[in-house]
């Protein structure tokens, strides 16, 4: 029987790998909960018209929350250890160099939706009365999320979030799929990107979303929000399929949405501060990922 014995290096690989997995997963989490969250301030009287609650967030909730995704960063590295200890060792296939862009659409797709299922499965699971004090509490301490909810979790459910990836990769791997390494990196800013939407209390959607069955399929921020606002609702994360295969889809969820989300408008001023916006987390996102070699698997 073959073993594994790690080379000259591999503790400093880890090591690499510790500090390069919290620099990227902490960066990506300011950057984007920083640019939804800077949105909510700069247009506030949009932000004021489609919020999804009433209610409104407290200081020690921010505090909580950020402290909180601090911690989650630092458990997402650790736990994604198994994906560098298993590529090293030839169990996971990555191919970071050749693909093309058919490829790159297809990989990125696969996982998302595969990432999908894992987490509607994993998320009902967690709100077992069992596991869920243990586990999911700490996420449903924030009734009202806001953009810096995305991270704020348990330990435990930090590396139960995290684990899919090593998982995803370990099963593809076995069924003799390499997987470029750019899939990923593209997938995990998706995966921060409506993980923060989904949190931050404002309905960016347009009015129609939910009327149109080209869209409808793909969920929006009340969707989420009224999960953390009922519990017992919309486990679903990029989409509503699974919601709506089981009966778990809250019932008043389309009236909802029609209630909160209008028209947007364009005045001149509000692409101004769009234009503002978006270049300075353009370069900020620069700045703090070093453009696309700061990938980290």
């Amino acid at each position: 029987m073959q073993t594994f014995t790690p080379e000259p290096g591999l503790i400093d690989k880890i090591g690499e790998h510790m500090f390069n997995a919290f620099y990227f997963d902490f960066g990506r989490y300011l950057i984007a909960a920083g640019f939804f969250f800077a949105l909510i301030v700069i247009f506030r009287n949009f932000a004021a018209k489609r919020k999804v609650q009433k209610r409104k967030a407290t200081k020690q909730d921010y505090i909580r929350e950020f402290a909180s995704s601090v911690r989650t960063t630092f458990f997402f590295g650790l736990t994604t250890i198994s994906t560098i200890l298993l590529t090293e060792a030839g169990v996971i296939k990555l191919e970071l160099q050749e693909w093309s862009l058919g490829l790159l659409v297809a990989q990125v797709a696969v996982m998302v939706i595969a990432h999908d299922a894992y987490f509607y499965w994993m998320h009902r699971a967690l709100h077992h009365k069992a596991l869920f004090r243990a586990t999911h509490l700490h996420h449903h301490k924030s009734r009202t999320p806001t953009a810096w909810t995305a991270y704020s979790f348990s330990i435990w459910e930090a590396i139960t979030e995290a684990a899919f990836v090593p998982i995803f990769l370990l099963a593809t791997s076995f069924f003799g799929v390499a997987y470029a390494g750019f899939a990923i990196f593209i997938f995990l800013w998706i995966m921060i990107i409506r993980n923060v939407m989904g949190h931050m209390g404002v309905e960016l959607h347009p009015a129609g979303w939910v009327d149109t069955p080209w869209l409808d399929w793909i969920s929006t921020t009340t969707h989420h929000d009224l999960h953390h606002s009922s519990g017992n609702y919309n486990f679903g994360f990029y989409f509503t399929f699974w919601d709506r295969m089981m009966g778990t889809e809250h019932p008043e969820y389309k009236k909802r949405f029609r209630e909160v989300a209008q028209p947007i408008t364009l005045s001149p001023r509000f692409a101004e501060k769009a234009a503002v916006t978006v270049m300075a987390v353009f370069a900020t996102a620069m700045t703090l990922t070093g453009g696309v070699g700061a990938m980290v698997v």
